[in-house]
């Protein structure tokens, strides 16, 4: 989920704390629980700083390590030490509790998006992504929202917050239910598909379809059960040449390989020489075009003159960005 979210889901979860009594009941431990929810609600995010460095550094490790098994024991033992020394009154033990709870629900909400998360690891470094809840869901956090809205004006938080999450609870099963359709639709539309990415967009009703037959790439959209097919590419295999062998080890190209399961690729001869190598993550369709990609302008020697990967929406953006990469 998108950080906004998160930081409402810390604060609702910290009105919810007000069900255990030693919460309830200590003006102390509240206070340190309620921080400890809502920085237990953005920790396993700290990685985004990962982007000052480089978008391949940030996609290849971004809800890596931070979101794992071992991180998720981690940060709770962490906030709760430099809180417990802050707020030295507070109940160590049911600030560790609920600070786990934050922790561990914000790595759980984040499987649910196509993005996903290496929530399993150590012991797989497999992303889990279940694809059914948009990154920024407005009715997850319109909900939140409320519910944080009808605490402030007197309402007990913790049958709110209670109503609200059965309420989201439902929403999630409507969520794989309608995925579900989306995805018999399209079975039924390529009838030969072998694999198929049905990933959710802000809209309930609305899904972006990125599948692979044999022999085909197919990028659509879906509306309810209606499946739209916007674009076919044929698959070929990427040329074994000395160039494309360099130009694949390069980081940019090799972080976006690592995270995009489906994707073409276009070789072309630029106008100052250099060979252009480019891939085209096709789940991304957006104003008839794909914006994220990974480029790479080699020389004659096979040398990686700059190089890019990221979300790009012009080709003249794109193209500066290159140029600053060639620069440096």
């Amino acid at each position: 989920m998108d950080s906004g979210t998160h930081f409402v889901m810390g604060i609702a979860l910290g009105g919810l704390a007000l069900a255990d009594p030693v919460v309830a009941n200590h003006s102390m431990t509240f206070t340190a629980v309620m921080a400890g929810t809502i920085i237990g609600s953005q920790a396993p995010d700290v990685d985004t700083v990962l982007k000052l460095r480089n978008n391949a550094i940030y996609i290849r490790h971004h809800r890596g390590i931070t979101h794992s098994i071992p991180a998720v024991v981690i940060w709770p033992i962490l906030i709760t030490i430099v809180l417990s020394l802050i707020i030295q009154d507070a109940n160590v033990l049911h600030l560790w509790l609920w600070t786990f709870l934050a922790v561990a629900i914000h790595v759980f909400v984040d499987i649910f998006n196509a993005y996903g998360t290496q929530a399993i690891r150590p012991f797989s470094r497999k992303w889990v992504a279940l694809g059914v809840i948009n990154t920024f869901d407005p009715i997850i956090f319109t909900l939140h929202c409320l519910g944080i809205l009808l605490w402030a004006f007197g309402a007990n938080p913790v049958w709110t917050f209670s109503v609200m999450y059965g309420i989201i609870i439902v929403y999630y099963i409507l969520r794989f239910a309608v995925q579900k359709a989306v995805k018999r639709a399209v079975h039924n539309t390529i009838q030969d598909e072998d694999y198929v990415i049905v990933a959710p967009t802000m809209r309930f009703f609305h899904w972006r379809i990125a599948a692979k037959s044999k022999t085909h790439y197919y990028v659509g959209r879906a509306y309810g059960r209606t499946v739209n097919i916007y674009d076919k590419f044929e698959i070929k295999p990427l040329p074994k040449t000395p160039t494309v062998e360099a130009a694949m080890k390069d980081p940019n190209l090799d972080a976006f390989v690592s995270f995009s399961p489906l994707y073409r690729w276009e070789i072309s001869e630029l106008e100052n020489g250099l060979t252009e190598v480019r891939l085209i993550d096709l789940r991304y369709r957006s104003d008839n075009r794909y914006p994220f990609v990974a480029v790479a302008h080699l020389n004659d020697a096979d040398e990686i003159i700059t190089s890019y990967t990221g979300w790009i929406f012009t080709e003249d953006k794109l193209q500066k960005k290159l140029q600053i990469g060639a620069s440096n």
